[in-house]
């Protein structure tokens, strides 16, 4: 069985899942929950001084019968006291040495960060997280993403904090902004020993079409706020990868942004993530849900060869590249398994409507085709023509029956070529300029 124990930034924990920093860890109750259920670590819920949240807080984006895709809230950090916070920290960091436990702060002045950072060390937490993410309330104050997307001010904070930390720092960082990997290098700069991302994305859910009040309604009016969920990992996995292959960055990363399953873990470990964190999941799921995670990412692992985190983390990192380096001379095209093929002609729809027009509905005697599974006998099939077939993946996207159709690299007899090279002969005159599609 394969070795999940984990050593992020001088950090050690039984396995790579942490709570992320929100309303699953804002309590000693909370983290001895987590433990009990097998997870590694626990994110305190972010501490600062004293706030006051509104009533409302939440809402979400269904899609079909799946309930929250994706998650919006207006809650800002912990609205208890420092002292009962740092109190239960270290109560949890008594009761489980091994696991780890990390406070999240967000001050505004030096002096205040001197402070809780002290009381953080004295209660036994085993890091700091500095939130500069929180896109709604907080940053109104100049803190949270008004930290994170001036590079300049998140280099002078975390240079405080770095000057007053006895224990690893990790920096939040916001993807409310540009360029990712502008906050990640100033991190560096100021010397933290890790970051973490994504926090939430700017956003509305929905509108009240009677009231036109989106949800959360705080009275007659709402705010924008924070979005999370499985919507988000997407764009979670393209900035950790920014981080992870930018080498003026260099740090190690925590993943954050939509895992709920030990394929999201596996994928966000894959593309340089050293911890992973969730939020959304345990508040849809519970404290449960890190059983399915553990057991799946070892069970992947050893079907990999692989003996521990070490051996996935990066992998897929030099994989993505610019996209003027790829091959141009590259081809997959689209074939159908007409015996698993239900009839419903989604993919001929979705290539004729909306893509490039080479899927045909033909007689499924004339290609020999059995009936498969709940299709109705005589009618018409999908049928791709190859030879038009550009491999846009479209229909593998819409179709719903799970390797139904598939996508098959196919020789071109053109030796691998990318746009950058193609460029550099044209100019040359070693190749004749590409003809546009009719």
């Amino acid at each position: 069985m394969a070795d999940l124990s984990c050593d992020f930034a001088g950090i050690r924990s039984p396995n790579p899942f942490w709570i992320a920093s929100g309303p699953p860890s804002n309590t000693a109750h909370q983290a001895h929950r987590a433990f009990e259920a097998g997870w590694g670590g626990v994110v305190w819920k972010t501490i600062g001084q004293p706030i006051v949240n509104v009533s409302s807080r939440y809402s979400a984006m269904d899609l079909g019968s799946q309930r929250m895709v994706g998650f919006n809230n207006i809650e800002l950090i912990t609205d208890r006291s420092a002292e009962a916070n740092f109190r239960e920290i270290a109560e949890v960091k008594r009761r489980w040495p091994e696991h780890a436990v990390i406070a999240s702060l967000m001050l505004e002045s030096r002096e205040e960060w001197r402070e809780f950072i002290a009381r953080a060390t004295d209660a036994g937490a085993d890091g700091l997280e500095l939130n500069y993410g929180c896109p709604h309330g907080m940053c109104e104050r100049g803190m949270g993403s008004a930290v994170g997307q001036q590079p300049a001010v998140l280099e002078r904070i975390t240079g405080w904090a770095m000057e007053f930390a006895r224990i690893p720092v990790i920096v939040k960082l916001t993807p409310n902004i540009t360029d990712i990997t502008m906050s990640a290098r100033a991190a560096r700069r100021a010397g933290a020993n890790a970051i973490s991302l994504i926090n939430t994305i700017n956003s509305i859910t929905n509108v009240d079409l009677d009231s036109f009040v989106p949800e959360p309604r705080v009275g007659s009016l709402s705010a924008h706020g924070g979005y999370c969920g499985p919507a988000v990992k997407p764009i979670a996995l393209n900035m950790v990868q920014c981080c992870a292959g930018d080498p003026e960055v260099g740090l190690p990363i925590s993943g954050i942004g939509g895992i709920s399953s030990w394929r999201d873990a596996a994928e966000f470990i894959a593309l340089g993530a050293g911890s992973v964190q969730v939020c959304t999941a345990v508040m849809h799921y519970g404290f449960r849900i890190v059983h399915a995670m553990k057991e799946g990412l070892n069970e992947y692992l050893d079907s990999k060869g692989m003996t521990g985190l070490d051996d996935l983390r990066g992998r897929a990192v030099a994989r993505v590249v610019p996209w003027e380096t790829l091959d141009l001379s590259f081809k997959r095209v689209a074939r159908i398994d007409h015996a698993t093929c239900i009839g419903c002609n989604l993919c001929y729809a979705a290539c004729e409507d909306g893509a490039h027009q080479c899927i045909d509905l033909v007689d499924p005697d004339s290609i020999g085709a059995g009936l498969g599974p709940g299709r109705v006998p005589f009618k018409a099939i999908p049928k791709v023509r190859e030879h038009d077939c550009v491999g846009c993946n479209l229909c593998a996207c819409v179709c719903p029956v799970d390797g139904c159709i598939e996508m098959h690299e196919v020789a071109t007899g053109s030796p691998p070529m990318s746009w950058e090279q193609y460029q550099s002969r044209l100019v040359n005159g070693e190749v004749p300029p590409i003809p546009p599609h009719a």
